[in-house]
């Protein structure tokens, strides 16, 4: 079923257009600059390859909707670089990061793509569902660029270069009704609200809000929101006009602090739960801190940054020592996760000789129970199917590294068992 608005549709459109336009501006030269012989040792090479380097593009928000994570993300794959290179590099080559900050602004995410498209093998990082969404054509048809965005829509889902790490937000959320239907006291008749961001992203949640409510005799009620829109209170008052027992919260950090602080403060204390990029322990210092470690829990793709694993606690150390200044949070996770198994298909392309797009690709493909050490194992093998449809259920808690606490372990509902995301 398709629950876009003609105004996400004229987004979708406009977006299309630019891709379009930046793809008719792409040199004709980048393309031939690869010649797929083979190089040092033996190893094809494409576009991104060299006999020294390999370069990976990461396209990222560092100063809008999510800066915050944007920066965490980053840094924790510059030091997974650092770190590759200090042994040695992959297949006898230094790693290279090329970054840039889109701000989360369509045209800028497009252009920037663009830029990079020549000069790298593919792209350990691209924030944003529509945008990410908005290139798919383009990088399917003709680029064929390996993309592992942090973005989970299921329209991304089909695509054999673009792979979504972890449970699409559709079975995102259908696990997350779930737990407030299981552990928070939802149940049939009850109305459960679901604020979600006009796009890709929450629309996609509200596909599985709705699925999730249809199987557990639900009804919601729908706040759909811009990206720029930062006050809650008007959709706290009517989600509490409406009666809501629970809310689902598709959207951005700010939006979420925003909502969970306007509803303790209104009266409407029911459970809030958001999806993975709906949170950051800045929000803890904030005066909305106190209702979120109350009120608020966060489905999520994988284990909190501050996991008693042994790779969590070696990230944790290493991070720190990295970047003292900086906190800790589910954006190095992330980060981290999808540099590791850009990787591992790194590795494994070179073990077949082959550092082309088309053999990093094929290599990523052979991986089937990849372990990122936060407690989820991702299957590659079927670009139709996100990694996992497995999701925690992380509570804030300001006294643990990185503000979040697992208080469900990785799991898949029966309602998700039995949904299949519609791939794009």
């Amino acid at each position: 079923m398709n629950h876009r608005r003609p105004a996400v549709r004229g987004l979708a459109a406009a977006l299309a257009a630019l891709v379009a336009l930046t793809a008719a501006g792409c040199s004709s030269k980048a393309k031939t600059e690869g010649s797929d012989a083979a190089g040092k040792g033996g190893v094809k090479a494409g576009e991104g390859v060299t006999d020294s380097t390999i370069s990976i593009g990461a396209l990222t928000d560092m100063t809008g909707v999510y800066a915050t994570l944007g920066k965490s993300i980053t840094q924790a794959q510059q030091l997974y670089v650092k770190q590759a290179n200090a042994a040695g590099g992959i297949c006898g080559r230094k790693l290279e990061l090329t970054v840039r900050d889109h701000g989360y602004d369509p045209q800028k995410a497009l252009a920037a793509y663009t830029e990079l498209e020549p000069k790298v093998v593919g792209y350990a990082q691209f924030i944003g569902s529509p945008f990410v969404a908005a290139a798919k054509q383009r990088i399917d048809a003709q680029d064929k660029v390996l993309v592992l965005p942090q973005a989970w829509s299921a329209s991304l889902l089909g695509s054999p270069y673009i792979r979504v790490l972890g449970s699409t937000y559709d079975v995102e959320t259908i696990n997350a009704v779930d737990f407030l239907v299981a552990e928070k006291g939802l149940k049939k008749g009850d109305k459960v609200g679901h604020v979600y961001f006009e796009g890709d992203y929450g629309e996609n949640a509200l596909t599985g809000s709705k699925y999730a409510a249809g199987k557990a005799g639900l009804t919601v009620v729908e706040q759909k929101i811009k990206p720029t829109d930062s006050d809650m209170s008007a959709q706290v008052a009517a989600l509490k006009q409406a009666g809501v027992k629970a809310v689902v919260i598709s959207a951005g950090p700010k939006q979420a602090a925003s909502l969970v602080g306007v509803a303790a403060a209104t009266g409407l204390k029911v459970p809030v739960i958001g999806n993975n990029s709906a949170f950051s322990p800045q929000l803890l210092g904030t005066p909305a801190g106190p209702a979120l470690e109350q009120m608020y829990w966060v489905a999520s793709p994988s284990l909190p940054i501050g996991a008693d694993t042994p790779v969590a606690k070696k990230l944790v150390a290493d991070y720190q020592a990295a970047y003292p200044k900086d906190s800790l949070d589910n954006g190095i996770v992330a980060g981290w996760t999808a540099v590791t198994v850009f990787g591992e298909a790194l590795k494994k392309a070179c073990e077949a000789k082959d550092l082309t797009r088309e053999g990093v690709d094929k290599a990523l493909l052979s991986l089937t129970a990849h372990d990122a050490g936060f407690g989820m194992k991702h299957d590659f093998a079927d670009p139709k199917a996100p990694s996992s449809k497995e999701s925690a259920i992380l509570q804030p808690d300001k006294s643990l590294p990185g503000g979040m606490r697992t208080v469900r372990e990785p799991f898949v509902s029966e309602a998700a068992k039995g949904f299949t995301p519609k791939a794009g």
